[in-house]
């Protein structure tokens, strides 16, 4: 197999010497099982650093497209047709087909790479990214957004801000308040985030019966913080602190004995771990202007898929 490396293109030496290996492999170039150079003559050939063809292998290793055989070299690694999709190797055989088509009709990997990243950056984004810096709370928001959208949810603390991988393709979202500008401060210049408003007391109460004097109320979460909040509003209601039990579901047998409360108040996420039979009330935090604001992105995002054109006209 033949391979090209430019030391002044602004594709990094390693990326270029991973990416043609990867091609030989698609296009049968390389055969499975077949031994790779050494390290030591890549680097003596195209008179470049041993560390850069090093971590070039180790790459191609990570991604399963060589094995190292310690003492005895690299090899192209036999592909199981079965395991291409577990270990990522399916999306990476597509790219590098299409870098390979690229490369016949004359097109440079630096050309390659400049129209990629223009084409992904008119892409609508495919996932919601909840930042929130409390970990219990994130996960109860990713919960609640995932329920009412459908659509696809993650959740990062402030730190992914700035991390170019992760922000690509999301939709960042955050509370309203503190949190929510620090968010848009942290985030790179031109990035959007969508602020969510949290729902209201008496908009959480609103419709709900009282218990009966007597009854047992048991309040679960993982979030500590939502333990105080719902002891508050419960006790402001009207409702005897001394018939409210608090379970925090980071706790050991946390769901032990809920069958025998009237009714279990709890948040999104901790409903789904409940026993069954348990009489649940779910009391969310974001407030039905921002879930249904979130309903009509990604409404939009549907639309601008099945007519990328007018995206793409409205970019120009």
């Amino acid at each position: 197999m033949r391979i090209w490396l430019s030391k002044n293109s602004e594709v990094p030496v390693r990326e270029q010497l991973a990416t043609q290996i990867v091609l030989g492999i698609v296009s049968w170039d390389l055969k499975p099982g077949q031994k790779l150079p050494s390290t030591r003559e890549l680097a003596r050939r195209f008179k470049i650093h041993s560390n850069t063809v090093s971590a070039a292998y180790r790459d191609l290793a990570e991604r399963g497209w060589v094995e190292l055989r310690r003492g005895s070299g690299i090899y192209v690694r036999e592909q199981a047709d079965g395991n291409l999709a577990s270990a990522g190797l399916e999306l990476d055989q597509l790219i590098a087909a299409f870098l390979q088509a690229a490369r016949e009709h004359g097109y440079s990997l630096g050309e390659v790479q400049t129209r990629i990243k223009r084409v992904l950056e008119l892409q609508p984004p495919d996932h919601f990214l909840v930042i929130e810096s409390d970990k219990e709370m994130r996960e109860i928001l990713v919960a609640e957004i995932k329920e009412a959208t459908g659509f696809r949810v993650l959740g990062a603390g402030l730190e992914v801000c700035v991390n170019a991988a992760m922000l690509a393709g999301a939709q960042p979202v955050a509370l309203y308040g503190q949190e929510g500008e620090r968010v848009r401060s942290a985030l790179p210049s031109g990035a959007t985030c969508l602020l969510l408003h949290a729902r209201s007391v008496p908009d959480s109460m609103e419709g709900r019966d009282l218990p009966p004097p007597d009854a047992l109320v048991a309040v679960v979460s993982s979030w500590p913080e939502f333990l105080r909040w719902a002891r508050t509003m419960l006790v402001a209601a009207g409702i005897d602190p001394t018939a409210l039990s608090f379970r925090d579901a980071r706790e050991r047998d946390w769901q032990r004995g809920l069958r025998s409360s009237a009714f279990v108040i709890t948040d999104a996420l901790t409903a789904t771990q409940l026993p069954k039979g348990c009489d649940i009330r779910i009391f969310r935090l974001i407030a039905d202007s921002s879930l249904a604001e979130l309903r009509e992105s990604v409404k939009q995002e549907a639309n601008e898929k099945q007519d990328p054109e007018s995206r793409g006209q409205e970019s120009e």
